[in-house]
């Protein structure tokens, strides 16, 4: 991640703390609940080695490829899941955007190399970046209470 360090390991302590509450969450006696912790796991636990400062440390390309990797078949396995659950459609999502943001990283040329060219947003991350900020706006709105979510204004009596 290129940029401010402070923002970058907050970013990084926010992730590896989501990563260790879903490994608390594991301990649940329903095994679907422990399969899904588990994923959630692995996501928590990968954005926070890809929120990294760049100033600190600059991965090599073979960790990028293994991050690919694991994302990959992390991916595939959601995909065999969602089969069950539509609830997994969010985790393949998620799987194939972290599968996806570390290939362009394998792909990346070096900071020291980097030029500035008009290439534009590709089709891909733009499609992501659809994906996820429809899903927060969804998961925000399901979060009011359902007198503000549903439009319906609340008036309070006066004495």
């Amino acid at each position: 991640m290129h940029g401010p360090a402070s923002p970058g390991w907050l970013l990084v302590a926010l992730c590896a703390a989501t990563g260790a509450y879903c490994l608390l969450r594991m301990r649940s006696p329903v095994e679907e609940q422990r399969r899904t912790a588990g994923g959630e796991a692995l996501m928590g636990f990968g954005m926070a080695a890809m929120a990294v400062p760049a100033a600190v440390v600059t991965p090599p390309r073979w960790a990028w490829l293994v991050c690919t990797a694991v994302f990959g078949a992390a991916a595939l396995r959601a995909l065999w899941t969602a089969r069950g659950s539509r609830h997994h459609l969010h985790h393949l999502m998620g799987t194939v955007a972290m599968a996806y943001m570390a290939a362009a990283m394998t792909a990346a040329p070096a900071p020291a190399h980097h030029a500035h060219g008009g290439t534009g947003v590709p089709a891909l991350t733009g499609a992501l970046l659809l994906y996820f900020t429809g899903y927060v706006l969804r998961s925000g709105v399901r979060l009011l209470p359902s007198a503000v979510a549903g439009g319906a204004a609340v008036r309070s009596r006066g004495p």
